[in-house]
């Protein structure tokens, strides 16, 4: 046997082996990517926040009240307001999601991108004063978050780092500009003529673009940070652990600057706690540094009001702390599913919830038309549970043969006339 010989003959050889290691390979990634389901390819981890704000939001409607008192009315307090900043972040990182992800897609494919994302945010607005008009308790926020949608959508193309910094300046700015807003409408007519004149307003029923900008409990000038946030999240690279870790430290800086600055404003600024006080039912200032008990913005607050660190506030401390606990939450769920397999397998069912999180919210809104929303303790907890156990049943079901839930498919559907964009 000759040298070139032997030389063929290792070639062929190694070449058959590497084609035999790579057909193994694809076969082992076809039959994982088979096992894994649906969600393959998803970030679990952001289910899992999702899924908890869902709950959460279940908590604030349905749940026990917070005066309750002990762990459980303590647990109740923190998901009244937080849990809706969760899932406004969540759904700046899901508009990362639609418009590219960790690179912004550009040409035809951008622009049908963004055309997907606007004609989402429009049917988001519909749905939500569709579900106004139901004229139940709850502050639907649906309609909300469309119109912030459309707001932050132009800034999609922008890095993390740009994201993060406007969504501090919104922190920092927009709730002083909403402020003065609502002082003026306060002092003049010019809402009710703006009102008159909405064609929004006259098909709703509602105050219109007024409200979803300005008076309403979700206005999009101080919402707008959250989804910011969210879309610096969603350019990050969450799979190292050094970026987990450095986002959960912001979220702690954050939270200690928005509700320890708030309960020190309130004890440094002179008369500041007794004139909250006095524009609230008084027995609340003493946690208006982090209780929803404080209540929400109103168009006569003082201006003391501007140091409140209660979820609802629409102020500047306020914004800060739900970021970070938002934050806070987006960091440790991705940080479980990722280091702690047996959690994943348990929280399958939660994670199921967060992937058909629209299909949830929607549901337990009408579910609510129909029972109402209990008061007391004992059958609130009860009620609680039905919600967040028959949730996670149906979406557990569901995701176990689809990969976007009723609703969810049905706003994908509505979104396919964007594809005829040049």
């Amino acid at each position: 046997m000759t040298p070139d010989t032997s030389s063929d003959l290792s070639s062929k050889s190694d070449t058959t082996t590497t084609t035999a290691t790579t057909t193994a390979t694809t076969e082992a990634g076809r039959t994982a990517a088979v096992s894994r389901g649906p969600a393959a390819g998803r970030l679990v981890g952001i289910d899992l926040a999702r899924g908890l704000a869902v709950f959460g939001m279940y908590a604030a409607h349905v749940g026990p009240d917070p005066a309750a008192g002990g762990p459980l009315g303590f647990v109740m307090e923190l998901a009244r307001g937080r849990s809706s900043a969760l899932f406004a972040l969540l759904a700046g990182f899901s508009l990362v999601l639609i418009t590219g992800r960790p690179q912004p897609r550009t040409g035809r494919a951008g622009r049908q991108a963004v055309g997907r994302m606007a004609i989402r945010s429009v049917v988001l607005i519909v749905l939500g004063f569709v579900l106004t008009a139901l004229d139940t308790e709850v502050d639907v926020i649906l309609a909300f978050y469309g119109l912030t949608f459309l707001a932050v959508l132009p800034l999609y193309r922008l890095r993390a780092r740009t994201l993060a910094v406007v969504a501090a300046v919104g922190a920092l700015v927009m709730p002083q500009v909403l402020y003065g807003i609502r002082r003026l409408i306060e002092e003049g007519s010019w809402a009710d003529t703006v009102v008159a004149r909405d064609p929004l307003a006259r098909m709703s029923g509602t105050d219109g673009f007024v409200e979803l900008l300005f008076t309403g409990e979700y206005p999009v000038l101080t919402w707008m940070p959250f989804l910011l946030a969210g879309m610096a999240v969603a350019r990050l690279d969450l799979t190292r652990s050094a970026t987990r870790a450095q986002l959960a430290l912001t979220g702690g800086v954050l939270a200690v600057l928005g509700y320890g600055g708030s309960w020190l404003a309130l004890r440094l600024v002179p008369h500041a706690r007794a004139t909250v006080a006095a524009a609230t039912d008084g027995d609340s200032a003493a946690s208006a540094w982090w209780s929803d008990t404080v209540g929400h913005l109103v168009d006569d607050a003082p201006a003391a009001w501007l140091l409140v660190g209660a979820p609802h506030s629409q102020t500047t401390f306020s914004i800060l702390g739900n970021t970070g606990v938002a934050l806070l939450v987006v960091a440790l769920c991705v940080t479980a599913m990722d280091r702690l397999p047996r959690l994943r397998r348990l929280a399958t069912p939660v994670c199921a919830v967060g992937m058909t999180a629209l299909t949830a919210y929607v549901l337990h809104i009408l579910a609510i038309r129909r029972f109402g929303m209990e008061e007391e303790n004992g059958p609130a907890l009860v009620g609680l549970l039905l919600f967040s156990l028959t949730a996670m049943l149906l979406a557990t079901a569901w995701t176990r043969w689809f990969r976007r839930g009723p609703l969810e498919y049905l706003l994908h559907i509505s979104t396919r006339p964007a594809r005829s964009i040049r």
